[in-house]
């Protein structure tokens, strides 16, 4: 009954309007180059706290699924992804749109991506509550070393710069020092503004990094005279035939299953997902002298990779507290501000929610096969929008949104402030992941690890008598300096050969 009850929840006129509202605002934003899920999640947040949490999070999940599945129409049809995780998109995607086959390669996304979201959805149904009730037999000491596992990520989330990464990664640990201290509830860094006391507003922080210094950087970048984006649609063939469905499915299905594996990672995300989905689907094709030259069976696998990511990086988020990729990190602290800490607790003590958020991402992805396959027409004259109308509309969301979250001008100042901030990791392409995971897990971990510390009166030896935790510091070990391995291997085969 729990699972009826989620369903008939969903399709409260409400909840399933709200829904309906944040599929097309994602479709909208992730269409446009630039406009990344993270913000398009990180400025509609602030609104859906005027809301129940049903409404609300209806709102944001449709967003989150729909702005990862529209970030691969700009690929298709102008070349430019909408998203990161779209990348991948552009290999194929574009070669069709060129052929004449842009209706073929727009719904070849929109179903696949759907079929992506499906199977990812179940994953997060399948394993989310085994996953957290393994998760109840944590402690302080095995919090305080997931949250080290979870920083340990910095270097995966770097990019070509580790270095960068992890400067930037400690600067978000600094800052998440400021407000009360855990165990005394002393005050550190506050300056004597009530705002601070509990530290800064992660969602302003987030609509200022990946909103306005977003914003920011593509008005200080684009030049004045820059012609509108046009793209040419040429139709030959709009459907795919169910014999090309089918053929398909088993590559998808696989492709699917390695990227909820790789979304459940912290710090690896979709683009990582296609592209590896995409490599390993040419070396096993029968024909991949396609790849990358039109292959409609190239372009479903990255299309599924993308979405399929997202069941995997909420079942890190809901089930162990720790952000899977961006949007989870923004949606971990919507939860909060909603009195709901994500962890293994929530699955006891807010189960009707959690059975409700998955539901929401069926239904988020049945809204979107339909509003995808009914309104691939109209996207050509979505990309001709003019790009300083968009900045305008979005800067007055980010502005208005920070200072409703609290009705506080030190949110307001916080968000200008990272706003600022953000523009200048932009451009001196600084990694905004670090920053993130730094500023979320640091107090995650002081507080455990006091906590761990005053239980065995300063003793470190519960970290290596606990078999969980010995086993969570071996992957974290491994996890740090595996990438490193690898690439010193590499190096030294190449030497060799």
């Amino acid at each position: 009954m729990d699972w009826l009850s989620a369903f008939a929840g969903v399709f409260r006129p409400d909840v399933f309007f709200y829904l309906v509202v944040g599929v097309a605002s994602g479709a909208f934003i992730g269409t446009m180059p630039g406009l990344t899920a993270t913000m398009a999640v990180a400025v509609l947040t602030p609104i859906s706290f005027w809301l129940e949490p049903a409404c609300g999070f209806a709102m944001l999940i449709g967003v989150y699924n729909s702005a990862i599945w529209s970030g691969g129409i700009s690929a298709i049809l102008i070349n430019t992804p909408g998203t990161p995780a779209s990348m991948a998109s552009t290999f194929d995607g574009y070669k069709l749109s060129q052929k004449g086959y842009s209706g073929l390669a727009l719904n070849t996304n929109t179903i696949w991506s759907v079929f992506g979201g499906l199977v990812s959805t179940i994953c997060l149904a399948t394993f989310s509550f085994p996953l957290a009730k393994f998760a109840l037999r944590f402690g302080p000491s095995e919090f305080a070393v997931v949250a080290l596992f979870g920083l340990t990520m910095m270097v995966s989330v770097s990019g070509s710069s580790p270095i960068k990464g992890l400067l930037v990664g400690f600067l978000g640990l600094l800052l998440s020092t400021v407000g009360l201290e855990t165990i005394h509830a002393y005050k550190r860094y506050t300056f004597g503004q009530a705002g601070l006391l509990d530290g800064f507003n992660f969602v302003a922080v987030m609509i200022g990094l990946f909103g306005v210094g977003e914003i920011l950087y593509q008005i200080y970048t684009t030049e004045r005279d820059t012609p509108t984006m046009k793209a040419e649609v040429k139709t030959k063939k709009q459907m795919p035939s169910f014999k090309l469905l089918g053929k398909l499915f088993p590559k998808n299905l696989f492709a699917s299953a390695i990227s909820v594996i790789i979304g459940a990672i912290p710090g690896a995300g979709g683009d990582i997902a296609s592209i590896i989905c995409w490599g390993q689907a040419k070396r096993t094709s029968k024909h991949p002298e396609e790849y990358g030259e039109g292959s409609v069976e190239g372009l479903s696998v990255t299309c599924t990779a993308n979405n399929a990511v997202i069941g995997g990086a909420m079942t890190t988020m809901l089930s162990l507290g720790i952000p899977g990729d961006s949007v989870t990190a923004i949606l971990i602290g919507s939860l909060m501000m909603y009195g709901m800490t994500p962890g293994p607790m929530l699955f006891i003590e807010n189960r009707p929610f959690v059975l409700t958020l998955i539901t929401q991402m069926v239904i988020a992805n049945l809204v979107i096969l339909v509003f995808g396959l009914t309104t691939s027409k109209i996207y050509p004259r979505l990309l001709a929008v003019k790009k300083t109308s968009l900045w305008i509309v979005i800067l007055f969301f980010c502005f208005v949104g920070a200072y409703a979250i609290n009705n506080s001008y030190v949110d307001l100042i916080s968000m200008a402030i990272f706003g600022i901030v953000g523009f200048f990791f932009r451009m001196l392409d600084l990694p905004n992941g670090p920053f993130i995971l730094g500023l979320l897990l640091g107090k995650l971990l002081e507080a455990n690890l006091r906590r761990t510390l005053a239980m065995t009166m300063g003793s470190y030896a519960i970290f290596i008598n606990s078999p969980i935790n010995v086993v969570l510091l071996l992957i974290t070990v491994l996890s740090l300096f595996l990438p490193t391995f690898n690439k010193w291997r590499k190096v030294r085969k190449a030497r060799s050969n």
